[in-house]
């Protein structure tokens, strides 16, 4: 039997929403978090001296024009297109709160996913939204990842083991199969054959090859299957980076084949986000959930921390500037949104006009 079926044959589906509330805010306030990543654990209330009341969940880069930037809060979205020095509300049409994530595709339409289990589509900047979940039977969406050469087609990975496909821009969904009942934390595409499509689960790295028909799963060398994110390297896609919890960062350059871990320099293993440099895709940062930010400029073969001007050591998002990628945003569990221009040598809190905002996940 399905674990979604069980679960509700068990507690029925009032005790189940129950059920689903109390254990995804018990996880986001224990700051389970991906870059990308990991969807799930991303609501962790947060206060700063310049900020009245800050909880933002996810960051997201305009492809085109990177000082537009997008803040997924308790109270909806934000748009700040001044780098995040300022910020305003662009909430039209989007009936559920709060807003879990953000995903913007190659041509600037931005999809979130929210905790009340829907999806949204803005194909304005965020001026006005659309409800698009026709076809999705289970709306507890971990995940979202558009295909890079065709972004009309797209992934959502849920809670109960399912990875859904929309070949039209979320207008309609269907559930794909060959994957297992364990949470879906992440989901990325190879930027060079998006037919070939990773998952994090639960329950390890699975593989498709045939745009998410059928999976096979991966991961050789992988001491903990509990895949909390991953990234792609987009030079090289066949070299990828999988969070583990608790375990640190562990490297494929194969496929997914084979796994080894990368951790030295790295004092904190709990990582919750990655970033890679996508023109020095050997230079990667990565946030974790006390130690702050560490970079490895050797493609994670050593790390040294990269904290001045940091202020709050838990760091659960982070984002890089398609264009200069010396400019990087983080997202802090109490401390707000950070802003480094220099490559993380320093960092500056950014958030003027967020009413509600605590980063934890910045996917672009």
């Amino acid at each position: 039997m399905r674990i979604r079926s069980l679960i509700r044959s068990i507690l029925g589906p009032r005790l189940l929403f129950i059920y689903i509330f109390l254990l995804s805010t018990f996880i986001a306030y224990t700051g389970n978090g991906q870059v990308g990543s990991g969807p799930y654990g991303r609501d962790i209330t947060v206060y700063a001296a310049t900020l009245t009341y800050l909880s933002a969940n996810s960051l997201a880069i305009d492809p085109f024009t990177p000082t537009t930037v997008y803040a997924a809060t308790r109270s909806g979205v934000f748009k700040s297109t001044d780098g995040g020095d300022s910020w305003r509300a662009v909430n039209t049409g989007l009936t559920d709160l709060p807003v879990a994530s953000l995903t913007i595709d190659p041509f600037s339409t931005i999809y979130t996913r929210t905790w009340a289990g829907g999806i949204f589509k803005s194909t304005n900047g965020g001026d006005s939204w659309i409800e698009i979940c026709t076809g999705l039977i289970d709306r507890d969406i971990q995940d979202l990842a558009i295909d890079p050469v065709t972004p009309s087609t797209i992934y959502a990975g849920t809670w109960y083991g399912e990875i859904f496909k929309s070949t039209d821009g979320g207008d309609s969904w269907t559930e794909g199969t060959g994957l297992i009942d364990f949470p879906v934390t992440s989901l990325a595409i190879d930027p060079s054959s998006p037919t070939t499509i990773y998952a994090g689960t639960w329950s390890g790295v699975f593989k498709s090859t045939d745009g998410g028909d059928s999976w096979t799963q991966i991961g050789t060398g992988l001491t903990d299957f509990s895949v909390d994110f991953l990234v792609i390297d987009p030079l090289s896609p066949t070299t990828i980076y999988a969070g583990i919890w608790s375990g640190g960062i562990f490297k494929s350059t194969n496929g997914g084949d084979s796994w080894v871990e990368v951790n030295a320099g790295l004092t904190d293993r709990h990582v919750y986000s990655l970033a890679v440099d996508p023109f020095t895709p050997t230079t990667i940062y990565a946030g974790t959930r006390y130690g702050g930010i560490f970079k490895s400029t050797d493609g994670g073969d050593s790390w040294v921390e990269v904290n001045a001007g940091l202020t709050d050591l838990r760091v659960f998002s982070l984002v890089i500037d398609p264009f200069t990628p010396t400019i990087i945003y983080a997202g802090t569990q109490y401390g707000g949104i950070f802003k480094s221009t220099n490559g993380g040598d320093s960092w500056t809190e950014v958030g003027t006009g967020l009413t509600d905002l605590s980063a934890s996940s910045l996917p672009i």
